[in-house]
């Protein structure tokens, strides 16, 4: 399970360090892609196929639906960590979640978040008011 907050840095050749406690879900490869919310997401290669597979059982005539495979498929690029447990993040989807020099990676559960830390600032002020976070909790019977 990813957990935590980290902050790590984009190299001059694009490359981001997976925090070291996360490499060995990832040593099997992972697919990197757009996500909600204005991030990249960073999934192992057997997340992904169950988000692929999910994806794919939605109906082809529903446009929500060809809407999110077009967004979530057409940036999506398979990765591999190198020894230093680097990969390289795409110039497309460094631009799409204005990825510079410094990254927040969070801990998603079954998935990595990398945000640009302005952004991130901003939507984890947001989701720390208790009336927000209250709000977007009603309905998931937690």
């Amino acid at each position: 399970m990813f957990t935590g907050e980290y902050q790590h840095t984009i190299d001059e050749k694009g490359r981001l360090a997976v925090p070291a406690r996360f490499r060995a879900e990832l040593a099997q490869g992972a697919q990197v892609s757009k996500w909600i919310d204005g991030c990249v997401a960073l999934f192992p290669r057997a997340d992904w196929e169950v988000l692929a597979e999910r994806t794919a059982a939605l109906p082809v005539t529903d446009q929500s639906a060809r809407t999110f495979q077009r967004f979530l498929f057409g940036a999506a690029f398979e990765v591999e960590l190198d020894r230093q447990g680097r990969f390289v993040l795409p110039l497309v989807l460094r631009e799409f979640a204005e990825l510079a020099a410094q990254v927040v990676v969070v801990g998603a559960r079954r998935r990595l978040e990398l945000w640009s830390p302005q952004r991130w600032s901003r939507y984890s002020a947001e989701m720390d008011r208790p009336e927000v976070l209250a709000e977007h909790l009603q309905g998931l019977g937690i």
